[in-house]
């Protein structure tokens, strides 16, 4: 009977995918060996409990905001303990931006960045050039471009969440600084009033678009030529993936504040404390990550490499319309989460918050008032654990 491990990861082909062709070959190389994928959705990736899933499932593919939970409470395997640690120092010394540091909490390593990504900015080069419009550089010239109506972005709670963090970032306070306020009330204010004067003059529609739902909608229709910033997939630059390619680049300066500083996304794969084999299982994670699989067989597979190596890599890009080249600096500056036991609470409720005032306005004092209030209930662990 072989050795059976099961892994859990999300429903999209950069996050499915290379998953299943990693696996398939690593079954090759091991005989008797059987790894299945089962995939959820992008909002179950975002949303479901860690603790549920480590009950039912050896190798887990998350979100770096886990880490916490996962490190207070044993729920994965402590990579640092078991990895070579000339390894894990490749690992994290050819990281995208913080990546690898990200699956790190208080000494253990919950995950290993196998998947990077930031919001960057996409445009639909044909449609551009076609209306003799060149991609904004500043964010005066994003406005201009979105008085046109043919500006889209990703306007979920989630996304309003992360894309208020990028703006309080940029303009020099980032969230979570102290544990009284989420971030000062000038910041707050700014940020919402530059975000909301730019969803304004774009179709209502994003409120209820993912990073996804925004691309496909780019790449099926000709209604929108510039997304300023969403989660980056590479997929879409690749020809024959949609049916029309997106080339992708840095996001737009912001005065002297210079370039936006977006929220650092990306994945991880992990293995459960509960693991049925878990030196199978580190074989397994060790060769998903490895700088020669992350250039070759995981990026042809559609992923979204987590290497650095493979982020500079000369024919990676070609693949991709230099995809990974052009987007790498706003990897590298990226703002970090918090990744506190707790945190997640936040996170689950406080994008409703930005979201209503993105739609409907209000006061920022009203804002803020709900935000530290969900801030000190996930300090005390928050209620969804």
């Amino acid at each position: 009977m072989p050795i059976q491990l099961k892994g859990i990861t999300w429903n999209h082909t950069r996050g499915y995918v290379p998953m299943v062709a990693t696996a398939q070959r690593f079954m090759e190389k091991h005989p008797g060996v059987e790894i299945t994928w089962e995939k959820r959705s992008l909002q179950e990736f975002a949303d479901a409990p860690i603790q549920t899933l480590i009950e039912r499932y050896d190798l887990l593919v998350i979100d770096h905001p886990w880490a916490g939970f996962a490190a207070e409470h044993g729920a994965l395997v402590d990579l640092a303990e078991h990895l070579p640690a000339e390894y894990l120092a490749d690992q994290a010394a050819h990281s995208v931006g913080a990546s690898h540091e990200s699956y790190r909490f208080n000494g253990r390593q919950t995950a290993l960045a196998i998947d990077a990504a930031t919001p960057v900015a996409s445009r639909r080069d044909d449609l551009m050039q076609q209306a003799g419009q060149e991609a904004p550089d500043t964010w005066e010239e994003l406005l201009s471009l979105a008085r046109t109506g043919r500006v889209v972005l990703p306007g979920i709670p989630i996304d309003s969440l992360m894309n208020f963090y990028m703006f309080c970032a940029t303009l020099g306070e980032a969230p979570f600084r102290e544990k009284e306020q989420v971030v000062g009330k000038e910041t707050a204010g700014q940020a919402l009033e530059m975000y909301r004067e730019l969803v304004s003059l774009c179709t209502e529609r994003i409120f209820g678009w993912n990073p996804i739902a925004v691309y496909e909608a780019m790449t099926s229709t000709d209604d929108y030529v510039y997304c300023p910033f969403a989660y980056g997939y590479s997929n879409y630059s690749r020809p024959g993936y949609a049916e029309k390619v997106l080339h992708f680049g840095d996001l737009v300066r912001l005065g002297h504040h210079g370039r936006l500083q977006s929220t650092l996304g990306g994945t991880g794969l992990s293995i459960s404390a509960g693991c049925s084999n878990k030196e199978l299982a580190l074989q397994y994670a060790a060769y998903a990550a490895d700088p020669v699989i992350q250039r070759t067989l995981y990026v042809e597979s559609g992923g979204q490499p987590g290497h650095r190596g493979a982020w500079e890599n000369e024919e990676v890009n070609r693949q991709a319309q230099d995809y990974f080249q052009n987007t790498l600096p706003a990897l590298d500056r990226a703002y970090l989460r918090p990744r506190y036991d707790g945190y997640l609470y936040f996170q689950d409720h406080a994008g409703d918050v930005v979201q209503d005032y993105l739609k409907n306005g209000g006061s920022v004092d009203g804002v803020l008032k709900k935000l530290n209030q969900l801030y000190t209930q996930s300090l005390q662990g928050g209620k969804h654990l």
